[in-house]
Order: C-alpha cells, then structure tokens, then sequence
C-alpha cells in the first residue's frame, strides 16, 4: 500500500520476488505507474512499472506516453526509440507563415509536444484531437493530400484531348429525338457540362493544333436516376466528331445491361457497339479485337479487358468509367496509362500526344467533404432529381424468424404478376473472373478461420438452400438461382430470363445493386441486411421501385445487432435520399471504407477527420492554392514529406 499525502493505492502483484520486497519497504519513496482500477480494498493497480526516488527527486516535466506495443517491445524502449528519431528527424519548417492557420505552432513543437504533453494538458483535448498540436498535424496531412490532388489536375491542364464539337443536327440531336422519353432538367445540365469540356480549346494553340484540356469528370447520381443515357449522350459527341468511346463496367453483369440498353438506343443511328469481356474466347474475341482496331466499332462496352494489352484502339476519344470506385487502384492506374496515346485525330495536321476524355459514373453520392478532399481533382456533375413516373420505396424491417411473413408477402407479389429479388448475404464476392474487389463491408460477414474457397462454397450453400425454400413454397411460378460461381453465359442467360418476366423470383449472391434494370420487380428481400454496408443496401434497394408499380423492400436481419448495423438499418427505414444515405454512411464508416479504399491500396487520412474537419479542409485548399502559385518548390517538398511514392494513389 502506497501512500501519497492524501489517498491510499493498493499495489497487487501476482509474482512478488526479493528485489520487489527491498524496494518497497515501508518507509520508501516509489514512483508508480499503471492502469488504475477499483478493486476490493479500494483503488488499485496491478502489476504496475515502478521504482525507487530520492526524497527531493522533481517530478517529470512531462506525461509519460504509451505506445501501442506487443510483449517483445517493452514501454521503455518504444520511448527511447522516438525521443532518438524525434531528436534526428529532419522537422524543418517547410511552409511560409501566410499559409498556417493562426495558432498553430511549428510541426516539430507540435510534435514534441504530442509525444511529451506538458501535465497541464486537458487531456480530452488530446483524445479528441482538438488540441492545436493535433490541429496542426491534420493541417500538414490535409495540406499535402490537396497538393497532389490540385497538381494532378494542373498536370492534366496542360495535357491535350481531342476537340470534340457539338454538332447542330448530329448524332446527339437524332439520339434525343429517338428516345421514348424526355430527359429531366438535371440530365439536360450534366449533359451541357460534359458537352463544355469536351469542346473547351486548349489554351496553348502555338502549333495550329486544335485540342481541348482533357476533361476528368464525375457524374453522380442517385439509384435509378439516368446515368447511363447521359453516358450514351456523350458518347455520340464523340462518335460524330469521329473518335472512338470505351465505357467499362466492373461486372459482366452490369456490362451486359449497358451493352443491351446502348444498342438498342445507337445501333438504329448507324453506330457499331462492341462488347467486350474476358469471357469471350477464339473468332469471337478475334472479330471484336479487330473491329475495335479498325475503328469499326465505335462504342466499345466491357469489363477490365477494354484495358488488357491486346485490345488496341485506333482513335479513342472518350473513356467512361462506370463505379469506377469497385476497381483495384492497379486497374485504376493501368486504365490511366492505356488511355495515354499516340493518336491522330480527323482533321488533325501531324501526330500528337492525346490522353482521352475521361468520364466517371458513380450512383453512390459523394458527401461534400470528400469531394473537396478525395476528389479535389475532379469536375463533378450531380443529377439531383429522378424521372417523374418513379413509385417512392417502402422500407420495412422483418426479424429472420419472421421468414414465413414475407414469403407470404412474395406469394401475393407474384399471383398479382409482380417479380422478387431475394438477395443472400455476400461473405465474398466471387467473380473472380471480373477481377473486383470483394463489396462487402469490413468485417461484415467474414467467417474466421475459413478459406475463401470454403467461405465461397458456404455463401452458395445458403443462397441453393433459399433457392429450394422459395421453389417448394411457391409452386407453379418459376424461381430463378444467380450466384458467382455460374459461368458468364449461364449468369447471362438467368438475367435474360428475369428481365423476359419468365423468372418470378431472383435469389442471388453475387452482386446485382448497380445496373440491374427490370421495371417490373417490385419487392426486394434482403437476408442478413446487417451483414451489408449502408451505401450497398441503399444500392440493393434501388433495384426496384423502376415502373408504375408501388415497391417494398424488406431488410432481413437476425438480432442481436450491433450499434453500427442498427445504425444502418435505422438509416434505410428513415430516408430513402441517396445524398443523406451516403452522408450517414460516411458517418459511420468513415472516409476509408466509404470510399472501398482499404481494398484498392488508397492511402487513408491518419489524423483528419472529415466528419469533424470540415474548416481545415477549406484552409488546407485556400493554402495549396498559394503554394502552387506563390512557393511551388515548398508546395513539393511537403507533398514528398507526406506522401512519398504513394500520391499517384490519389489520382487514380
């Protein structure tokens, strides 16, 4: 027992050796440290770190840190590790005053000051990271991430794309007479904002050449919004100008929809659509390759093998990227350096160097934060609004044990001649013949210890056993069975025969939340919602609600839930407005998972917040702005002090 003057501290040990006995004999004067509980003789410490002091010793100037550390690394040589590399570390001031916010202090001070707190610290403001040492350490991260994100864009300022004029009684003018319906004011605006960069002459015209900056924008848009005719209307911009378009989709699934939707709506005007996936195999894949190199095909639609090395275009013009967010970073990259070509554009004196036209579709919203943060590179379109005609969803949550409730539910959906999709849990995605990261959330719906073979065999095994269920209790209708293992054909022609309404019920594992257009379902099942992501389920949702026809979705879940699935849950039954959805989502997830950045390699903030640091995101991008214009060579030093190698991450 220890005594301080004025409280008592119970000392308990379980291995007490001689040594511990000498020193704390009564009368002696210790310094103890440790994790202080309540115990059964009052407050107390176990097994704390100590040792003996002279009667006049000071105190420490400072709060001891303790850092994350295994068994092999005791606490005492983690502290003198980094006092060693605090002391040898290059923390010289990079950054002229007239860009720090005021009151911050120096990053090697804020950083001294971090690793030693003085004693007089509030501590929550160190645990919330409001202190303005933190403060200026998330000024530094944010600083250099928006560096590289605005030279990236400065870089691409200076690149050159063909000049792609709008035509007065061209191909875009006949596509929007040919179409069944009318486009809404958001579709028309996003449409006129592609159309100005596409014909926006470059500024630097010194050698006759005419070109334009090369455009790298983002189109986003709510489930069901119309993305993919505003796709097909940028295309035929490029089409008429004589220039080839590639759209690529991370699924042959979602592939084959815009191929399907494209032809039906540019075929009928003389354009050539080719699709392309790793599924297409001998004369098939011979004849697409060469129509693409001909330039015969004018609109190339397929998977990641639009950007595989024997696919050559011969004037390609305009890239879409649909979810280009589900690609691995590496593909990401990779499509960047295929587009880099030597063209030669119609009407065109002389070779030049031309990177394409870059369009990225996403229908998960980007809260603002991100977009002034992650996607500080980009020009961003957003379609705000639906086509008129689409029936509002209802939401209802159904515990697992009410299963029979909602199979009486589909049973009255399909005698009225309606179609169901039952969607399984996805442990792991596996099509792996698209090559795409796995969607489900972290730590969703992983099973420890098992392979992702075996992982794979069970998420089937549920999904055939729903499949049977369903067959049994709704005889005389036909239920129809997808999941990732099925070849591509089989999966083509299971869609084929839902969309035909020869189907009446869907059970599916793989992933059908982006692309899938059938007017005609009007109640989406989704077993184990808990087991998905917020921007997943909401993307799952919007597979219905697309006809006259009022929708449902019903969220399954087995209880208990955790306070984030109730979270999730609580956000799909209260609000069906994407923009909220993914404002909430970012919420609970963070910038990391949000974004799926985990699984493509893109570096994540360590110390910002963006929830919580909206204000020194705008300082960060008002100083970037006066770093690159005023002090260019302190705007590099930062930028490779910060990110090193990886900032070709961010503009991926």
């Amino acid at each position: 027992r220890v005594h301080d003057g004025h409280d008592d501290l119970v000392l308990r040990f379980l291995h007490f050796y001689p040594s511990h006995q000498k020193a704390l004999a009564v009368g002696n004067r210790v310094r103890v440290r440790g994790e202080a509980r309540g115990g059964f003789f009052g407050l107390e410490m176990v097994h704390p770190a100590f040792k003996a002091v002279a009667e006049d010793a000071p105190l420490a100037t400072a709060l001891t840190p303790v850092y994350p550390t295994s068994a092999q690394l005791p606490q005492l040589y983690l502290r003198k590790a980094v006092d060693a590399n605090l002391a040898r570390a290059d923390l010289s001031e990079l950054l002229p005053p007239e860009v720090v916010p005021a009151g911050l202090a120096s990053l090697r001070d804020a950083l001294d000051f971090l690793h030693h707190p003085a004693p007089s610290v509030a501590l929550e403001a160190l645990e919330d990271r409001s202190h303005p040492a933190w403060q200026r350490l998330k000024f530094e991260e944010l600083l250099a991430q928006q560096l590289s994100q605005l030279q990236a864009k400065r870089e691409r300022e200076l690149q050159r794309a063909p000049l792609l004029r709008l035509q007065r009684g061209g191909l875009q003018e006949k596509l929007l007479a040919a179409l069944p319906f009318t486009l809404t004011a958001a579709q028309r605006r996003v449409v006129a904002e592609i159309a100005d960069d596409l014909q926006r002459e470059h500024r630097n015209q010194a050698d006759g050449i005419a070109a334009t900056v090369p455009m790298h924008r983002l189109l986003q848009g709510d489930v069901g919004s119309g993305k993919t005719i505003v796709a097909a209307l940028a295309a035929s911009i490029a089409i008429q100008a004589g220039w080839q378009c590639a759209l690529m989709a991370p699924t042959e699934i979602l592939a084959e929809q815009h191929f399907t939707k494209l032809v039906g709506w540019l075929e009928p005007l003389g354009v050539t659509v080719a699709w392309l996936t790793g599924s297409h195999k001998g004369k098939v894949r011979a004849k697409m390759l060469a129509q693409v190199a001909s330039g015969e095909a004018m609109l190339v639609v397929g998977t990641h093998a639009v950007i595989q090395e024997q696919v050559q275009f011969a004037k390609l013009g305009l890239a879409i990227i649909d979810e280009q967010h589900r690609f691995g970073v590496q593909q990401r990259l990779a499509l960047r350096q295929k587009l880099r070509s030597e063209a030669h554009g119609a009407g065109v004196a002389g070779a030049m160097s031309i990177e394409p036209h870059t369009l990225m579709m996403s229908a998960t919203p980007i809260p603002r934060t991100l977009a002034m943060t992650l996607f500080a590179d980009l020009d961003v379109s957003t379609i705000d609004e639906l086509p008129p005609g689409r029936t509002p969803i209802v939401t209802k949550l159904f515990a697992d044990s009410k299963r029979e409730a909602v199979i009486a539910r589909i049973r009255d959906a399909v005698a009225e001649g309606q179609q169901v999709y039952w969607v399984c849990p996805l442990i792991e995605e596996s099509d792996d013949a698209e090559g795409v990261a796995s969607q489900a959330p972290a730590g969703a719906a992983g099973v420890k210890g098992r392979s992702p073979r075996r992982r794979q065999a069970l998420d089937l095994q549920n999904a055939t056993a729903t499949h049977r269920h369903l067959a049994d209790a709704l005889p005389g209708h036909s239920v129809g069975l997808l999941h990732g293992r099925m070849k591509a054909a089989e999966k083509a022609a299971v869609m084929a025969a839902f969309t035909a309404g020869e189907t009446a019920v869907l059970v599916s594992t793989t992933v059908i939340e982006v692309g899938v257009d059938v007017p005609n379902a009007s109640l989406m099942v989704i077993e184990h919602a808990e087991r998905f992501g917020l921007s997943q389920l909401h993307q799952l949702r919007g597979r219905v609600g697309r006809g006259a026809a009022a929708s449902t979705c019903v969220l399954m879940y087995a209880a208990p839930l955790s306070d984030t699935a109730k979270s999730r849950l609580k956000a799909m039954r209260e609000t069906t407005d994407g923009f909220e959805i993914a404002r909430r989502d970012l919420d609970i997830r963070g910038p990391g998972e949000f974004l799926g950045a985990r699984q493509s390699g893109a570096p994540l903030l360590r110390f910002a917040d963006l929830t919580l640091d909206e204000a020194l995101v705008h300082s960060a991008r008002a100083a970037a702005a006066v770093l690159l214009a005023k002090h260019p060579r302190a705007a590099v030093e930062h930028v490779t002090r910060w990110l090193g190698g990886r900032s070709d991450y961010l503009k991926a």
